[in-house]
């Protein structure tokens, strides 16, 4: 397990598969600002829930000249239902390897009825154009994230920093 990451870090990079089999790095984005949320898994009633609140705030976002990004270890044809089913307009990476939940420091323990497994913990990244850490999300709940996500973006927008 790697460091745990602050604001101000520079966004450890990644290069993997979206939904369509491309490969896509952090470089990718470079110039803009990303919204790198990371959850357990496609078509389930929390992540879905949290994904269909980034769909429907999405133009908000890139009206503030940010891209969404979402990650978990479903493979990309996983993905691609997912994205088809709820007419996401957002790339989904594909982290089967579980490096970038891992750079990230969300492939964590989890203890589900008594029963220890390894997995993504819910969190987000806001990272700015220059490729640094601009906020972090830690233990997401998916109802209203989008809208915590929306609001630290307009402060870092307006230069306030808390």
């Amino acid at each position: 397990m790697g460091k745990t990451l602050e604001v101000g870090d520079k966004a450890p990079t990644f290069k993997t598969k979206d939904q369509d089999g491309k490969t896509v790095s952090l470089s990718d984005f470079k110039g803009k600002k990303l919204v790198l949320y990371f959850y357990p898994k496609d078509d389930t009633p929390g992540c879905t829930l949290e994904a269909c609140a980034f769909r429907d705030d999405v133009s908000k976002y890139r009206r503030a000249g940010a891209e969404v990004v979402g990650v978990s270890f479903d493979a990309p044809s996983s993905h691609t239902k997912f994205r088809a089913k709820y007419a996401l307009p957002f790339t989904l990476i594909s982290d089967e390897e579980r490096k970038v939940a891992e750079a990230y420091g969300v492939y964590v323990e989890k203890n589900l009825y008594g029963k220890k497994t390894m997995g993504i913990r819910r969190s987000t990244f806001l990272i700015d154009a220059r490729g640094r850490i601009a906020a972090i999300f830690p233990k997401v709940k998916p109802q209203g994230h989008s809208e915590e996500v929306l609001a630290a973006l307009r402060r870092i927008r307006a230069g306030v920093t808390r």
